[in-house]
């Protein structure tokens, strides 16, 4: 019997979040046909943000969204009318019906399809994702249990049962079916952040280590997350605060705010004068190592001294994308240079990279100031005292300056003054 994967992970996310452990998207390997139960694929590490949406267009577009899935399920309705005995028009109306939040009437209809054909492995599975999601765990193991008897390569019945075995407690059961998972596909990263976690709370920590830097390197933003917690620590891994740094730095590109924050209170912790001497060292070369280590993914770039910018690099060899990139990530780990390219692009533009007044640099800038870094605060100082892209507010400029050299101040404070 052929593997099959089957992508419904968005039917989990309402079970797996009662869990005390994270949540993840699954990946599918591109060649497998999609089953009943159909879920976007997950969000490559290179794609790009997605684009700032009016908020007051909002509404009228969740309306529109609910019309389709009302139309879509109008349209599931009647091909089950008129073919009341088709198993497939069945699990289709069931995800109709899941998609407008109505559970009991969705697994019902998984039920009704099972009746009309009770050796469908993928009806068994669809009511058990359906039971996951009403907290139902020991029904929702007892169809997934059936579904892998009927089907034992149903790879993704084997993942869920790890979830629901997790739920009920049965941590041993839940690792065998993680592991049976990757057994018949090894490329998939959540199953691999997921067996991570239950590895870590029975104390395994090396392998979870292992597991979870595999996740990672596959995408799964959480994994990413702890790893950068896992090498701040030296659990599992090596102490090593530059890596940390890297995993933390590519969570937060996924929106990942515990990653965010541990990026923070290390910068405080480079910045600021309360912080013991070695402590403050230990930050500051932590990042100097990060932003060292970006160099690597571009071999051919030359780079002509150590305090060179690699986003400024970039820029010259009319690699503007990745350019811009590289300035961010240099600039949240404190790297002067870039943040000064920065500053200039807020006020130019980059062709069609970066806008005059891009509110990206502004929030890199709020961000890395409010940690004590002080190219940012004069940075900001000059952008509000100035009113450049924002509304001119003297006071907060002043605000910003606050704690800065004298002669700074005095320098900002006059070319503000000079410009109203």
């Amino acid at each position: 019997m052929r593997r099959r994967l089957v992508l419904v992970l968005f039917l989990l996310t309402p079970f797996t979040a009662c869990f005390p452990i994270h949540s993840s998207f699954a990946q599918s390997p591109e060649s497998e046909s999609l089953s009943v139960i159909e879920s976007p694929p997950p969000s490559s590490e290179n794609s790009s943000p997605p684009a700032p949406t009016d908020e007051h267009q909002l509404p009228e577009r969740l309306t529109s969204e609910q019309t389709d899935a009302l139309t879509a399920l109008g349209e599931l309705r009647n091909a089950a009318r008129i073919a009341p005995t088709s198993t497939d028009g069945r699990l289709k109306l069931a995800q109709g019906l899941y998609r407008i939040g109505d559970l009991d009437a969705a697994i019902d209809e998984c039920r009704v399809a099972i009746a009309i054909e009770s050796n469908n492995a993928q009806a068994h599975l669809q009511l058990g994702i359906a039971l996951m999601t009403k907290h139902d765990g020991h029904a929702a193991a007892i169809a997934l249990m059936e579904a892998l008897r009927l089907d034992p390569e149903l790879v993704h019945a084997h993942y869920s049962l790890g979830h629901v075995q997790y739920s009920l407690g049965n941590l041993t059961a839940s690792v065998q079916s993680y592991r049976r998972a990757l057994e018949l596909h090894p490329d998939f990263p959540d199953a691999r952040y997921r067996l991570a976690l239950i590895l870590k709370l029975t104390n395994r920590h090396r392998e979870a280590a292992q597991l979870m830097e595999d996740a990672a390197i596959g995408g799964v933003p959480q994994a990413q997350s702890f790893m950068g917690n896992a090498y701040r620590n030296g659990q599992g891994v090596e102490k090593n605060l530059s890596q940390a740094i890297r995993w933390w730095t590519k969570a937060v590109q996924f929106g990942q705010q515990r990653a965010a924050e541990s990026l923070s209170q290390l910068r405080r912790q480079a910045l600021s004068t309360d912080q013991p001497e070695r402590r403050r060292k230990e930050a500051i070369e932590a990042f100097r190592q990060y932003r060292d280590e970006l160099w690597a993914d571009y071999p051919n770039v030359v780079r002509h001294d150590l305090d060179e910018s690699l986003g400024i690099a970039l820029l010259k060899d009319n690699q503007s994308a990745d350019g811009v990139t590289a300035l961010f990530a240099e600039a949240f780990a404190l790297g002067e240079t870039a943040h000064d390219e920065l500053a200039r692009l807020y006020e130019t533009g980059l062709d069609t990279k970066l806008a005059p007044f891009d509110t990206r640099i502004l929030t890199c800038f709020a961000a890395t100031a409010a940690d004590g870094f002080s190219p940012s605060k004069k940075a900001l100082a000059r952008i509000y005292g100035k009113g450049l892209g924002v509304a001119p507010d003297v006071q907060k400029a002043k605000a910003m300056l606050k704690g800065l050299p004298k002669q700074d101040t005095k320098a900002i404070l006059d070319e503000i003054m000079m410009g109203r």
